[in-house]
């Protein structure tokens, strides 16, 4: 059972932002930050199976790839990396790249990073605020400059790197080319309504990504049956006895805890190791105290991913 403040791990990386707020306090360093990472503060507890963290670019990422589990374990790793990513703000022009437009044989994707045109053959899309981005492990992927992400994955920092736009910056074309499912991205399921308050935006054999919209002053029984990771994005809540704002979250597992929304109401990521969305994991307490059934606007829909 726990219930903990999320320690940050700041990143610091080549293509970060110098202005982090209002998602963390400001960055009178001025050096690049490239992710936030949500931590545990139980320096002996299990590792998790899944790590949040918030993205700032200022610079284009490398294009890269992840192993999915199979490979991974072949390469003597415990797990691959599948992720989604949430988007928080977008500059006007922002884009992101999953998947690329045509299949490539190993020997076309090999030459396509040699001679820099892999970055033409990605699939670039512009990306807006609120949008869900699932990028499965295998698929070739980057993200644009001018971006603040919430990400969840599963917790591997394994990444191949197939070109990294002129950075000097270590290459793993082999390992990339050898784990990449060199074509279009999965098509992916829509974000779903549960209910007033809920909104399943992604699905993954790994985890669930949910948005919670809970009203000013409402007061919930948040019931975390599998490790669960919560970081707000509007307003504020006290959850158990802890005070959570903007850029903060916190560390479920095994609990139910009290979540008392703000005067200005409270949103949140609430992401879990799961399979399937949770149908029970939030109540809205009653002023008797008593926890209410949740109304779902329809019975939700199995999530599938697709190949377009």
């Amino acid at each position: 059972m726990a219930l903990e403040q999320a320690c940050i791990e700041i990143m610091p990386k080549p293509w970060g932002s110098t202005e982090l707020l209002p998602w963390s306090p400001a960055n009178d360093a001025g050096v690049p930050i490239g992710e936030l990472w949500f931590q545990r503060r139980t320096p002996d507890a299990p590792e998790p199976a899944l790590l949040l963290k918030l993205l700032f670019t200022q610079e284009v990422l490398s294009i890269q790839v992840h192993p999915g589990d199979d490979d991974a374990k072949a390469m003597g790793l415990p797990h691959g990396k599948s992720e989604a990513w949430y988007v928080l703000s977008a500059a006007a022009d922002a884009m992101v790249g999953v998947g690329l437009k045509s299949v490539l044989t190993p020997t076309q994707l090999r030459a396509a990073i040699a001679n820099g045109s892999i970055a033409d053959l990605v699939a670039w899309r512009k990306a807006v605020k609120g949008d869900v981005i699932v990028v499965p492990a295998g698929t070739i992927h980057a993200i644009g400059p001018g971006l603040v992400l919430a990400e969840i994955q599963q917790r591997s920092d394994t990444t191949f790197r197939l070109f990294d736009h002129g950075r000097a910056r270590e290459l793993h074309v082999e390992q990339g080319v050898s784990v990449a499912d060199a074509g279009p991205a999965e098509r992916q399921a829509p974000a779903q309504r549960l209910s007033d308050v809920r909104s399943v935006l992604a699905v993954n054999p790994h985890f669930i990504l949910e948005r919670l919209d809970l009203p000013a002053g409402s007061i919930w029984e948040l019931e975390a049956t599998h490790e669960s990771w919560l970081a707000a994005i509007a307003g504020n809540a006290a959850i158990g006895e802890l005070e959570v704002g903007i850029g903060q979250g916190c560390f479920i597992e095994d609990e139910t805890v009290r979540v008392a929304a703000g005067r200005d109401g409270f949103s949140c990521l609430l992401a879990y190791d799961a399979a399937t969305p949770d149908r029970d994991i939030i109540h809205r307490v009653d002023t008797d105290g008593a926890s209410a059934p949740p109304a779902f606007v329809r019975s939700p829909v199995p999530f599938a991913q697709v190949r377009s």
